[in-house]
């Protein structure tokens, strides 16, 4: 049987570590081409030649989704380098701190968040449809968005980014779906790495709170992803969001009872 996403090209942002990272190399083990961005250039130039050492097609490109033109720029890197892309995965995120609440986060960390989050997702989303629709290219597009886009965090700015992007993933599934375009959005519980600090946020505690009484690694997320956007097995999903939690959603897992 042929890998899942054979000739398919992926853009993958928040590449460099954690969610992002794992998808990248499952994508890239499924076959696909694929060009992973972030802003950390140094981890992601060390993961991409990693995986091109044994033997994938994957290459990196430096990024800053926050800057005004970062997204238009890099379309036109993606463009150049590797042509039109079938796949499209936003992964990418600010750190967030758990200090950063309603009166402590500033303005810089609130935009930063939403412009890296939702401004530069929407332009990716945009631009990159126009191509697969011009080319009649059948594209996926997966949003890494977050539980809290419909549960308060008390991160304001984090929770607002999320769930202005589930809505994002909804109407663009809506407008891309008679072009043949699918979008959907994967919300992860508790996966330390990347943006999320899980001993910060009490690694102990979230997992006695979590049914399956552990966290979930970016491995696992990245599988879903995976599911998602062949269409061997998901020809007929659009629109919607797999949570990916192990079970943390049916718990009072931000003030969980004292055990």
């Amino acid at each position: 049987m042929s890998a899942l996403l054979a000739g398919d090209t992926a853009l993958v942002t928040g590449a460099a570590s954690g969610i992002g990272h794992a998808i990248l190399a499952a994508l890239a083990m499924e076959g696909a081409r694929v060009v992973g961005t972030d802003v950390d250039a140094k981890r992601g130039e060390s993961v991409a030649q990693e995986l091109a050492r044994a033997g994938h097609d994957v290459r990196f490109v430096q990024a800053d989704l926050a800057l005004h033109d970062g997204a238009h720029a890099l379309i036109g890197r993606v463009a150049a380098e590797v042509g039109p892309v079938s796949v499209f995965v936003h992964s990418a995120s600010p750190p967030r701190r758990e200090a950063d609440t309603l009166f402590a986060v500033d303005d810089m960390t609130w935009n930063r968040m939403i412009d890296v989050n939702l401004r530069a997702g929407f332009v990716l989303a945009r631009e990159l449809s126009r191509e697969m629709i011009a080319r009649t290219i059948r594209g996926r597009m997966l949003f890494i968005t977050s539980l809290h886009a419909d549960s308060p965090r008390n991160l304001p700015h984090y929770s607002a980014a999320k769930a202005g992007q589930t809505m994002l993933m909804q109407e663009l599934a809506r407008a891309l779906g008679p072009h043949g375009i699918r979008v959907n959005a994967i919300a992860p519980g508790a996966i330390p790495g990347g943006g999320f600090d899980a001993k910060a946020a009490g690694l102990e505690r979230l997992a006695r709170c979590t049914s399956l009484r552990r966290l979930g690694t970016p491995a696992e997320i990245a599988g879903m992803a995976v599911a998602l956007l062949a269409d061997r097995f998901s020809a007929y999903v659009t629109g919607t969001t797999v949570v990916v939690d192990g079970g943390i959603a049916l718990h009072n897992w931000i003030e969980p009872p004292e055990t």
